[in-house]
């Protein structure tokens, strides 16, 4: 057969090339996987931080764990309190800031029934005549105020508690308009146990 040649010349050849749409897929999956990564690392810090783990792992630096003998002295030294005194240790003046006659007398009476110590019993001074409202104040020194005015105040629902520059040991009790009668001595009674003997505060606020 006869015919022309042809001789191939030249350095260029046909080179073949990856479809561009699987490049495509490829990396549609790799953010596929990237994205479900992210959501499940969210979804597990979610589940520690309404699991209280989160709570427990950004606990105050240096803070350390409580052993359980730790934790029973720990809540035994924030429940400590002002011891609270007797009635009989107490001397009460009875003031009456109303224009009722006789409160001052009555109330004394009761409260000498229940062990307090009775001291001036009559009207209420200037400062207070006729303008306490509630059911009435109890008045003391400042160093009365956690234990001596918080027990006389089981006496009489309601009572304000209020402290001035007294020196002395006595303490008022002074009869607001609002009075009625003192609480009843079953339910002073409850009250005045409370107060000794108070319920430790929760573990967790303690610490150690």
């Amino acid at each position: 057969m006869g015919g022309k040649k042809y001789r191939i010349t030249g350095d260029r050849y046909p080179r073949m090339r990856r479809p561009r749409h699987r490049r495509r897929i490829v990396l549609t999956l790799v953010a596929t996987a990237c994205a479900l990564g992210l959501v499940g690392w969210g979804s597990l810090q979610l589940i520690d931080v309404f699991g209280g783990k989160a709570a427990t792992a950004q606990a105050a630096p240096g803070m350390k764990k409580c052993s359980p003998g730790q934790a029973e002295r720990t809540r035994a030294r924030a429940t400590a309190r002002t011891p609270l005194p007797k009635p009989g240790a107490l001397t009460v003046n009875v003031l009456n800031a109303t224009p009722r006659s006789g409160l001052a007398k009555h109330t004394a009476d009761e409260l000498a029934k229940r062990g307090f110590k009775i001291g001036k019993v009559g009207n209420a001074p200037d400062g207070y005549d006729k303008k306490v409202k509630g059911t009435g104040i109890v008045l003391g020194a400042k160093a009365a105020a956690q234990g001596p005015l918080k027990l006389l105040g089981t006496q009489l629902m309601g009572a304000e508690q209020k402290t001035d520059g007294r020196k002395g040991a006595d303490i008022d009790l002074i009869i607001g308009s609002g009075f009625k009668d003192l609480t009843q001595q079953k339910d002073a009674e409850k009250a005045v146990a409370q107060l000794a003997h108070p319920a430790p505060p929760p573990a967790h606020r303690t610490g150690c």
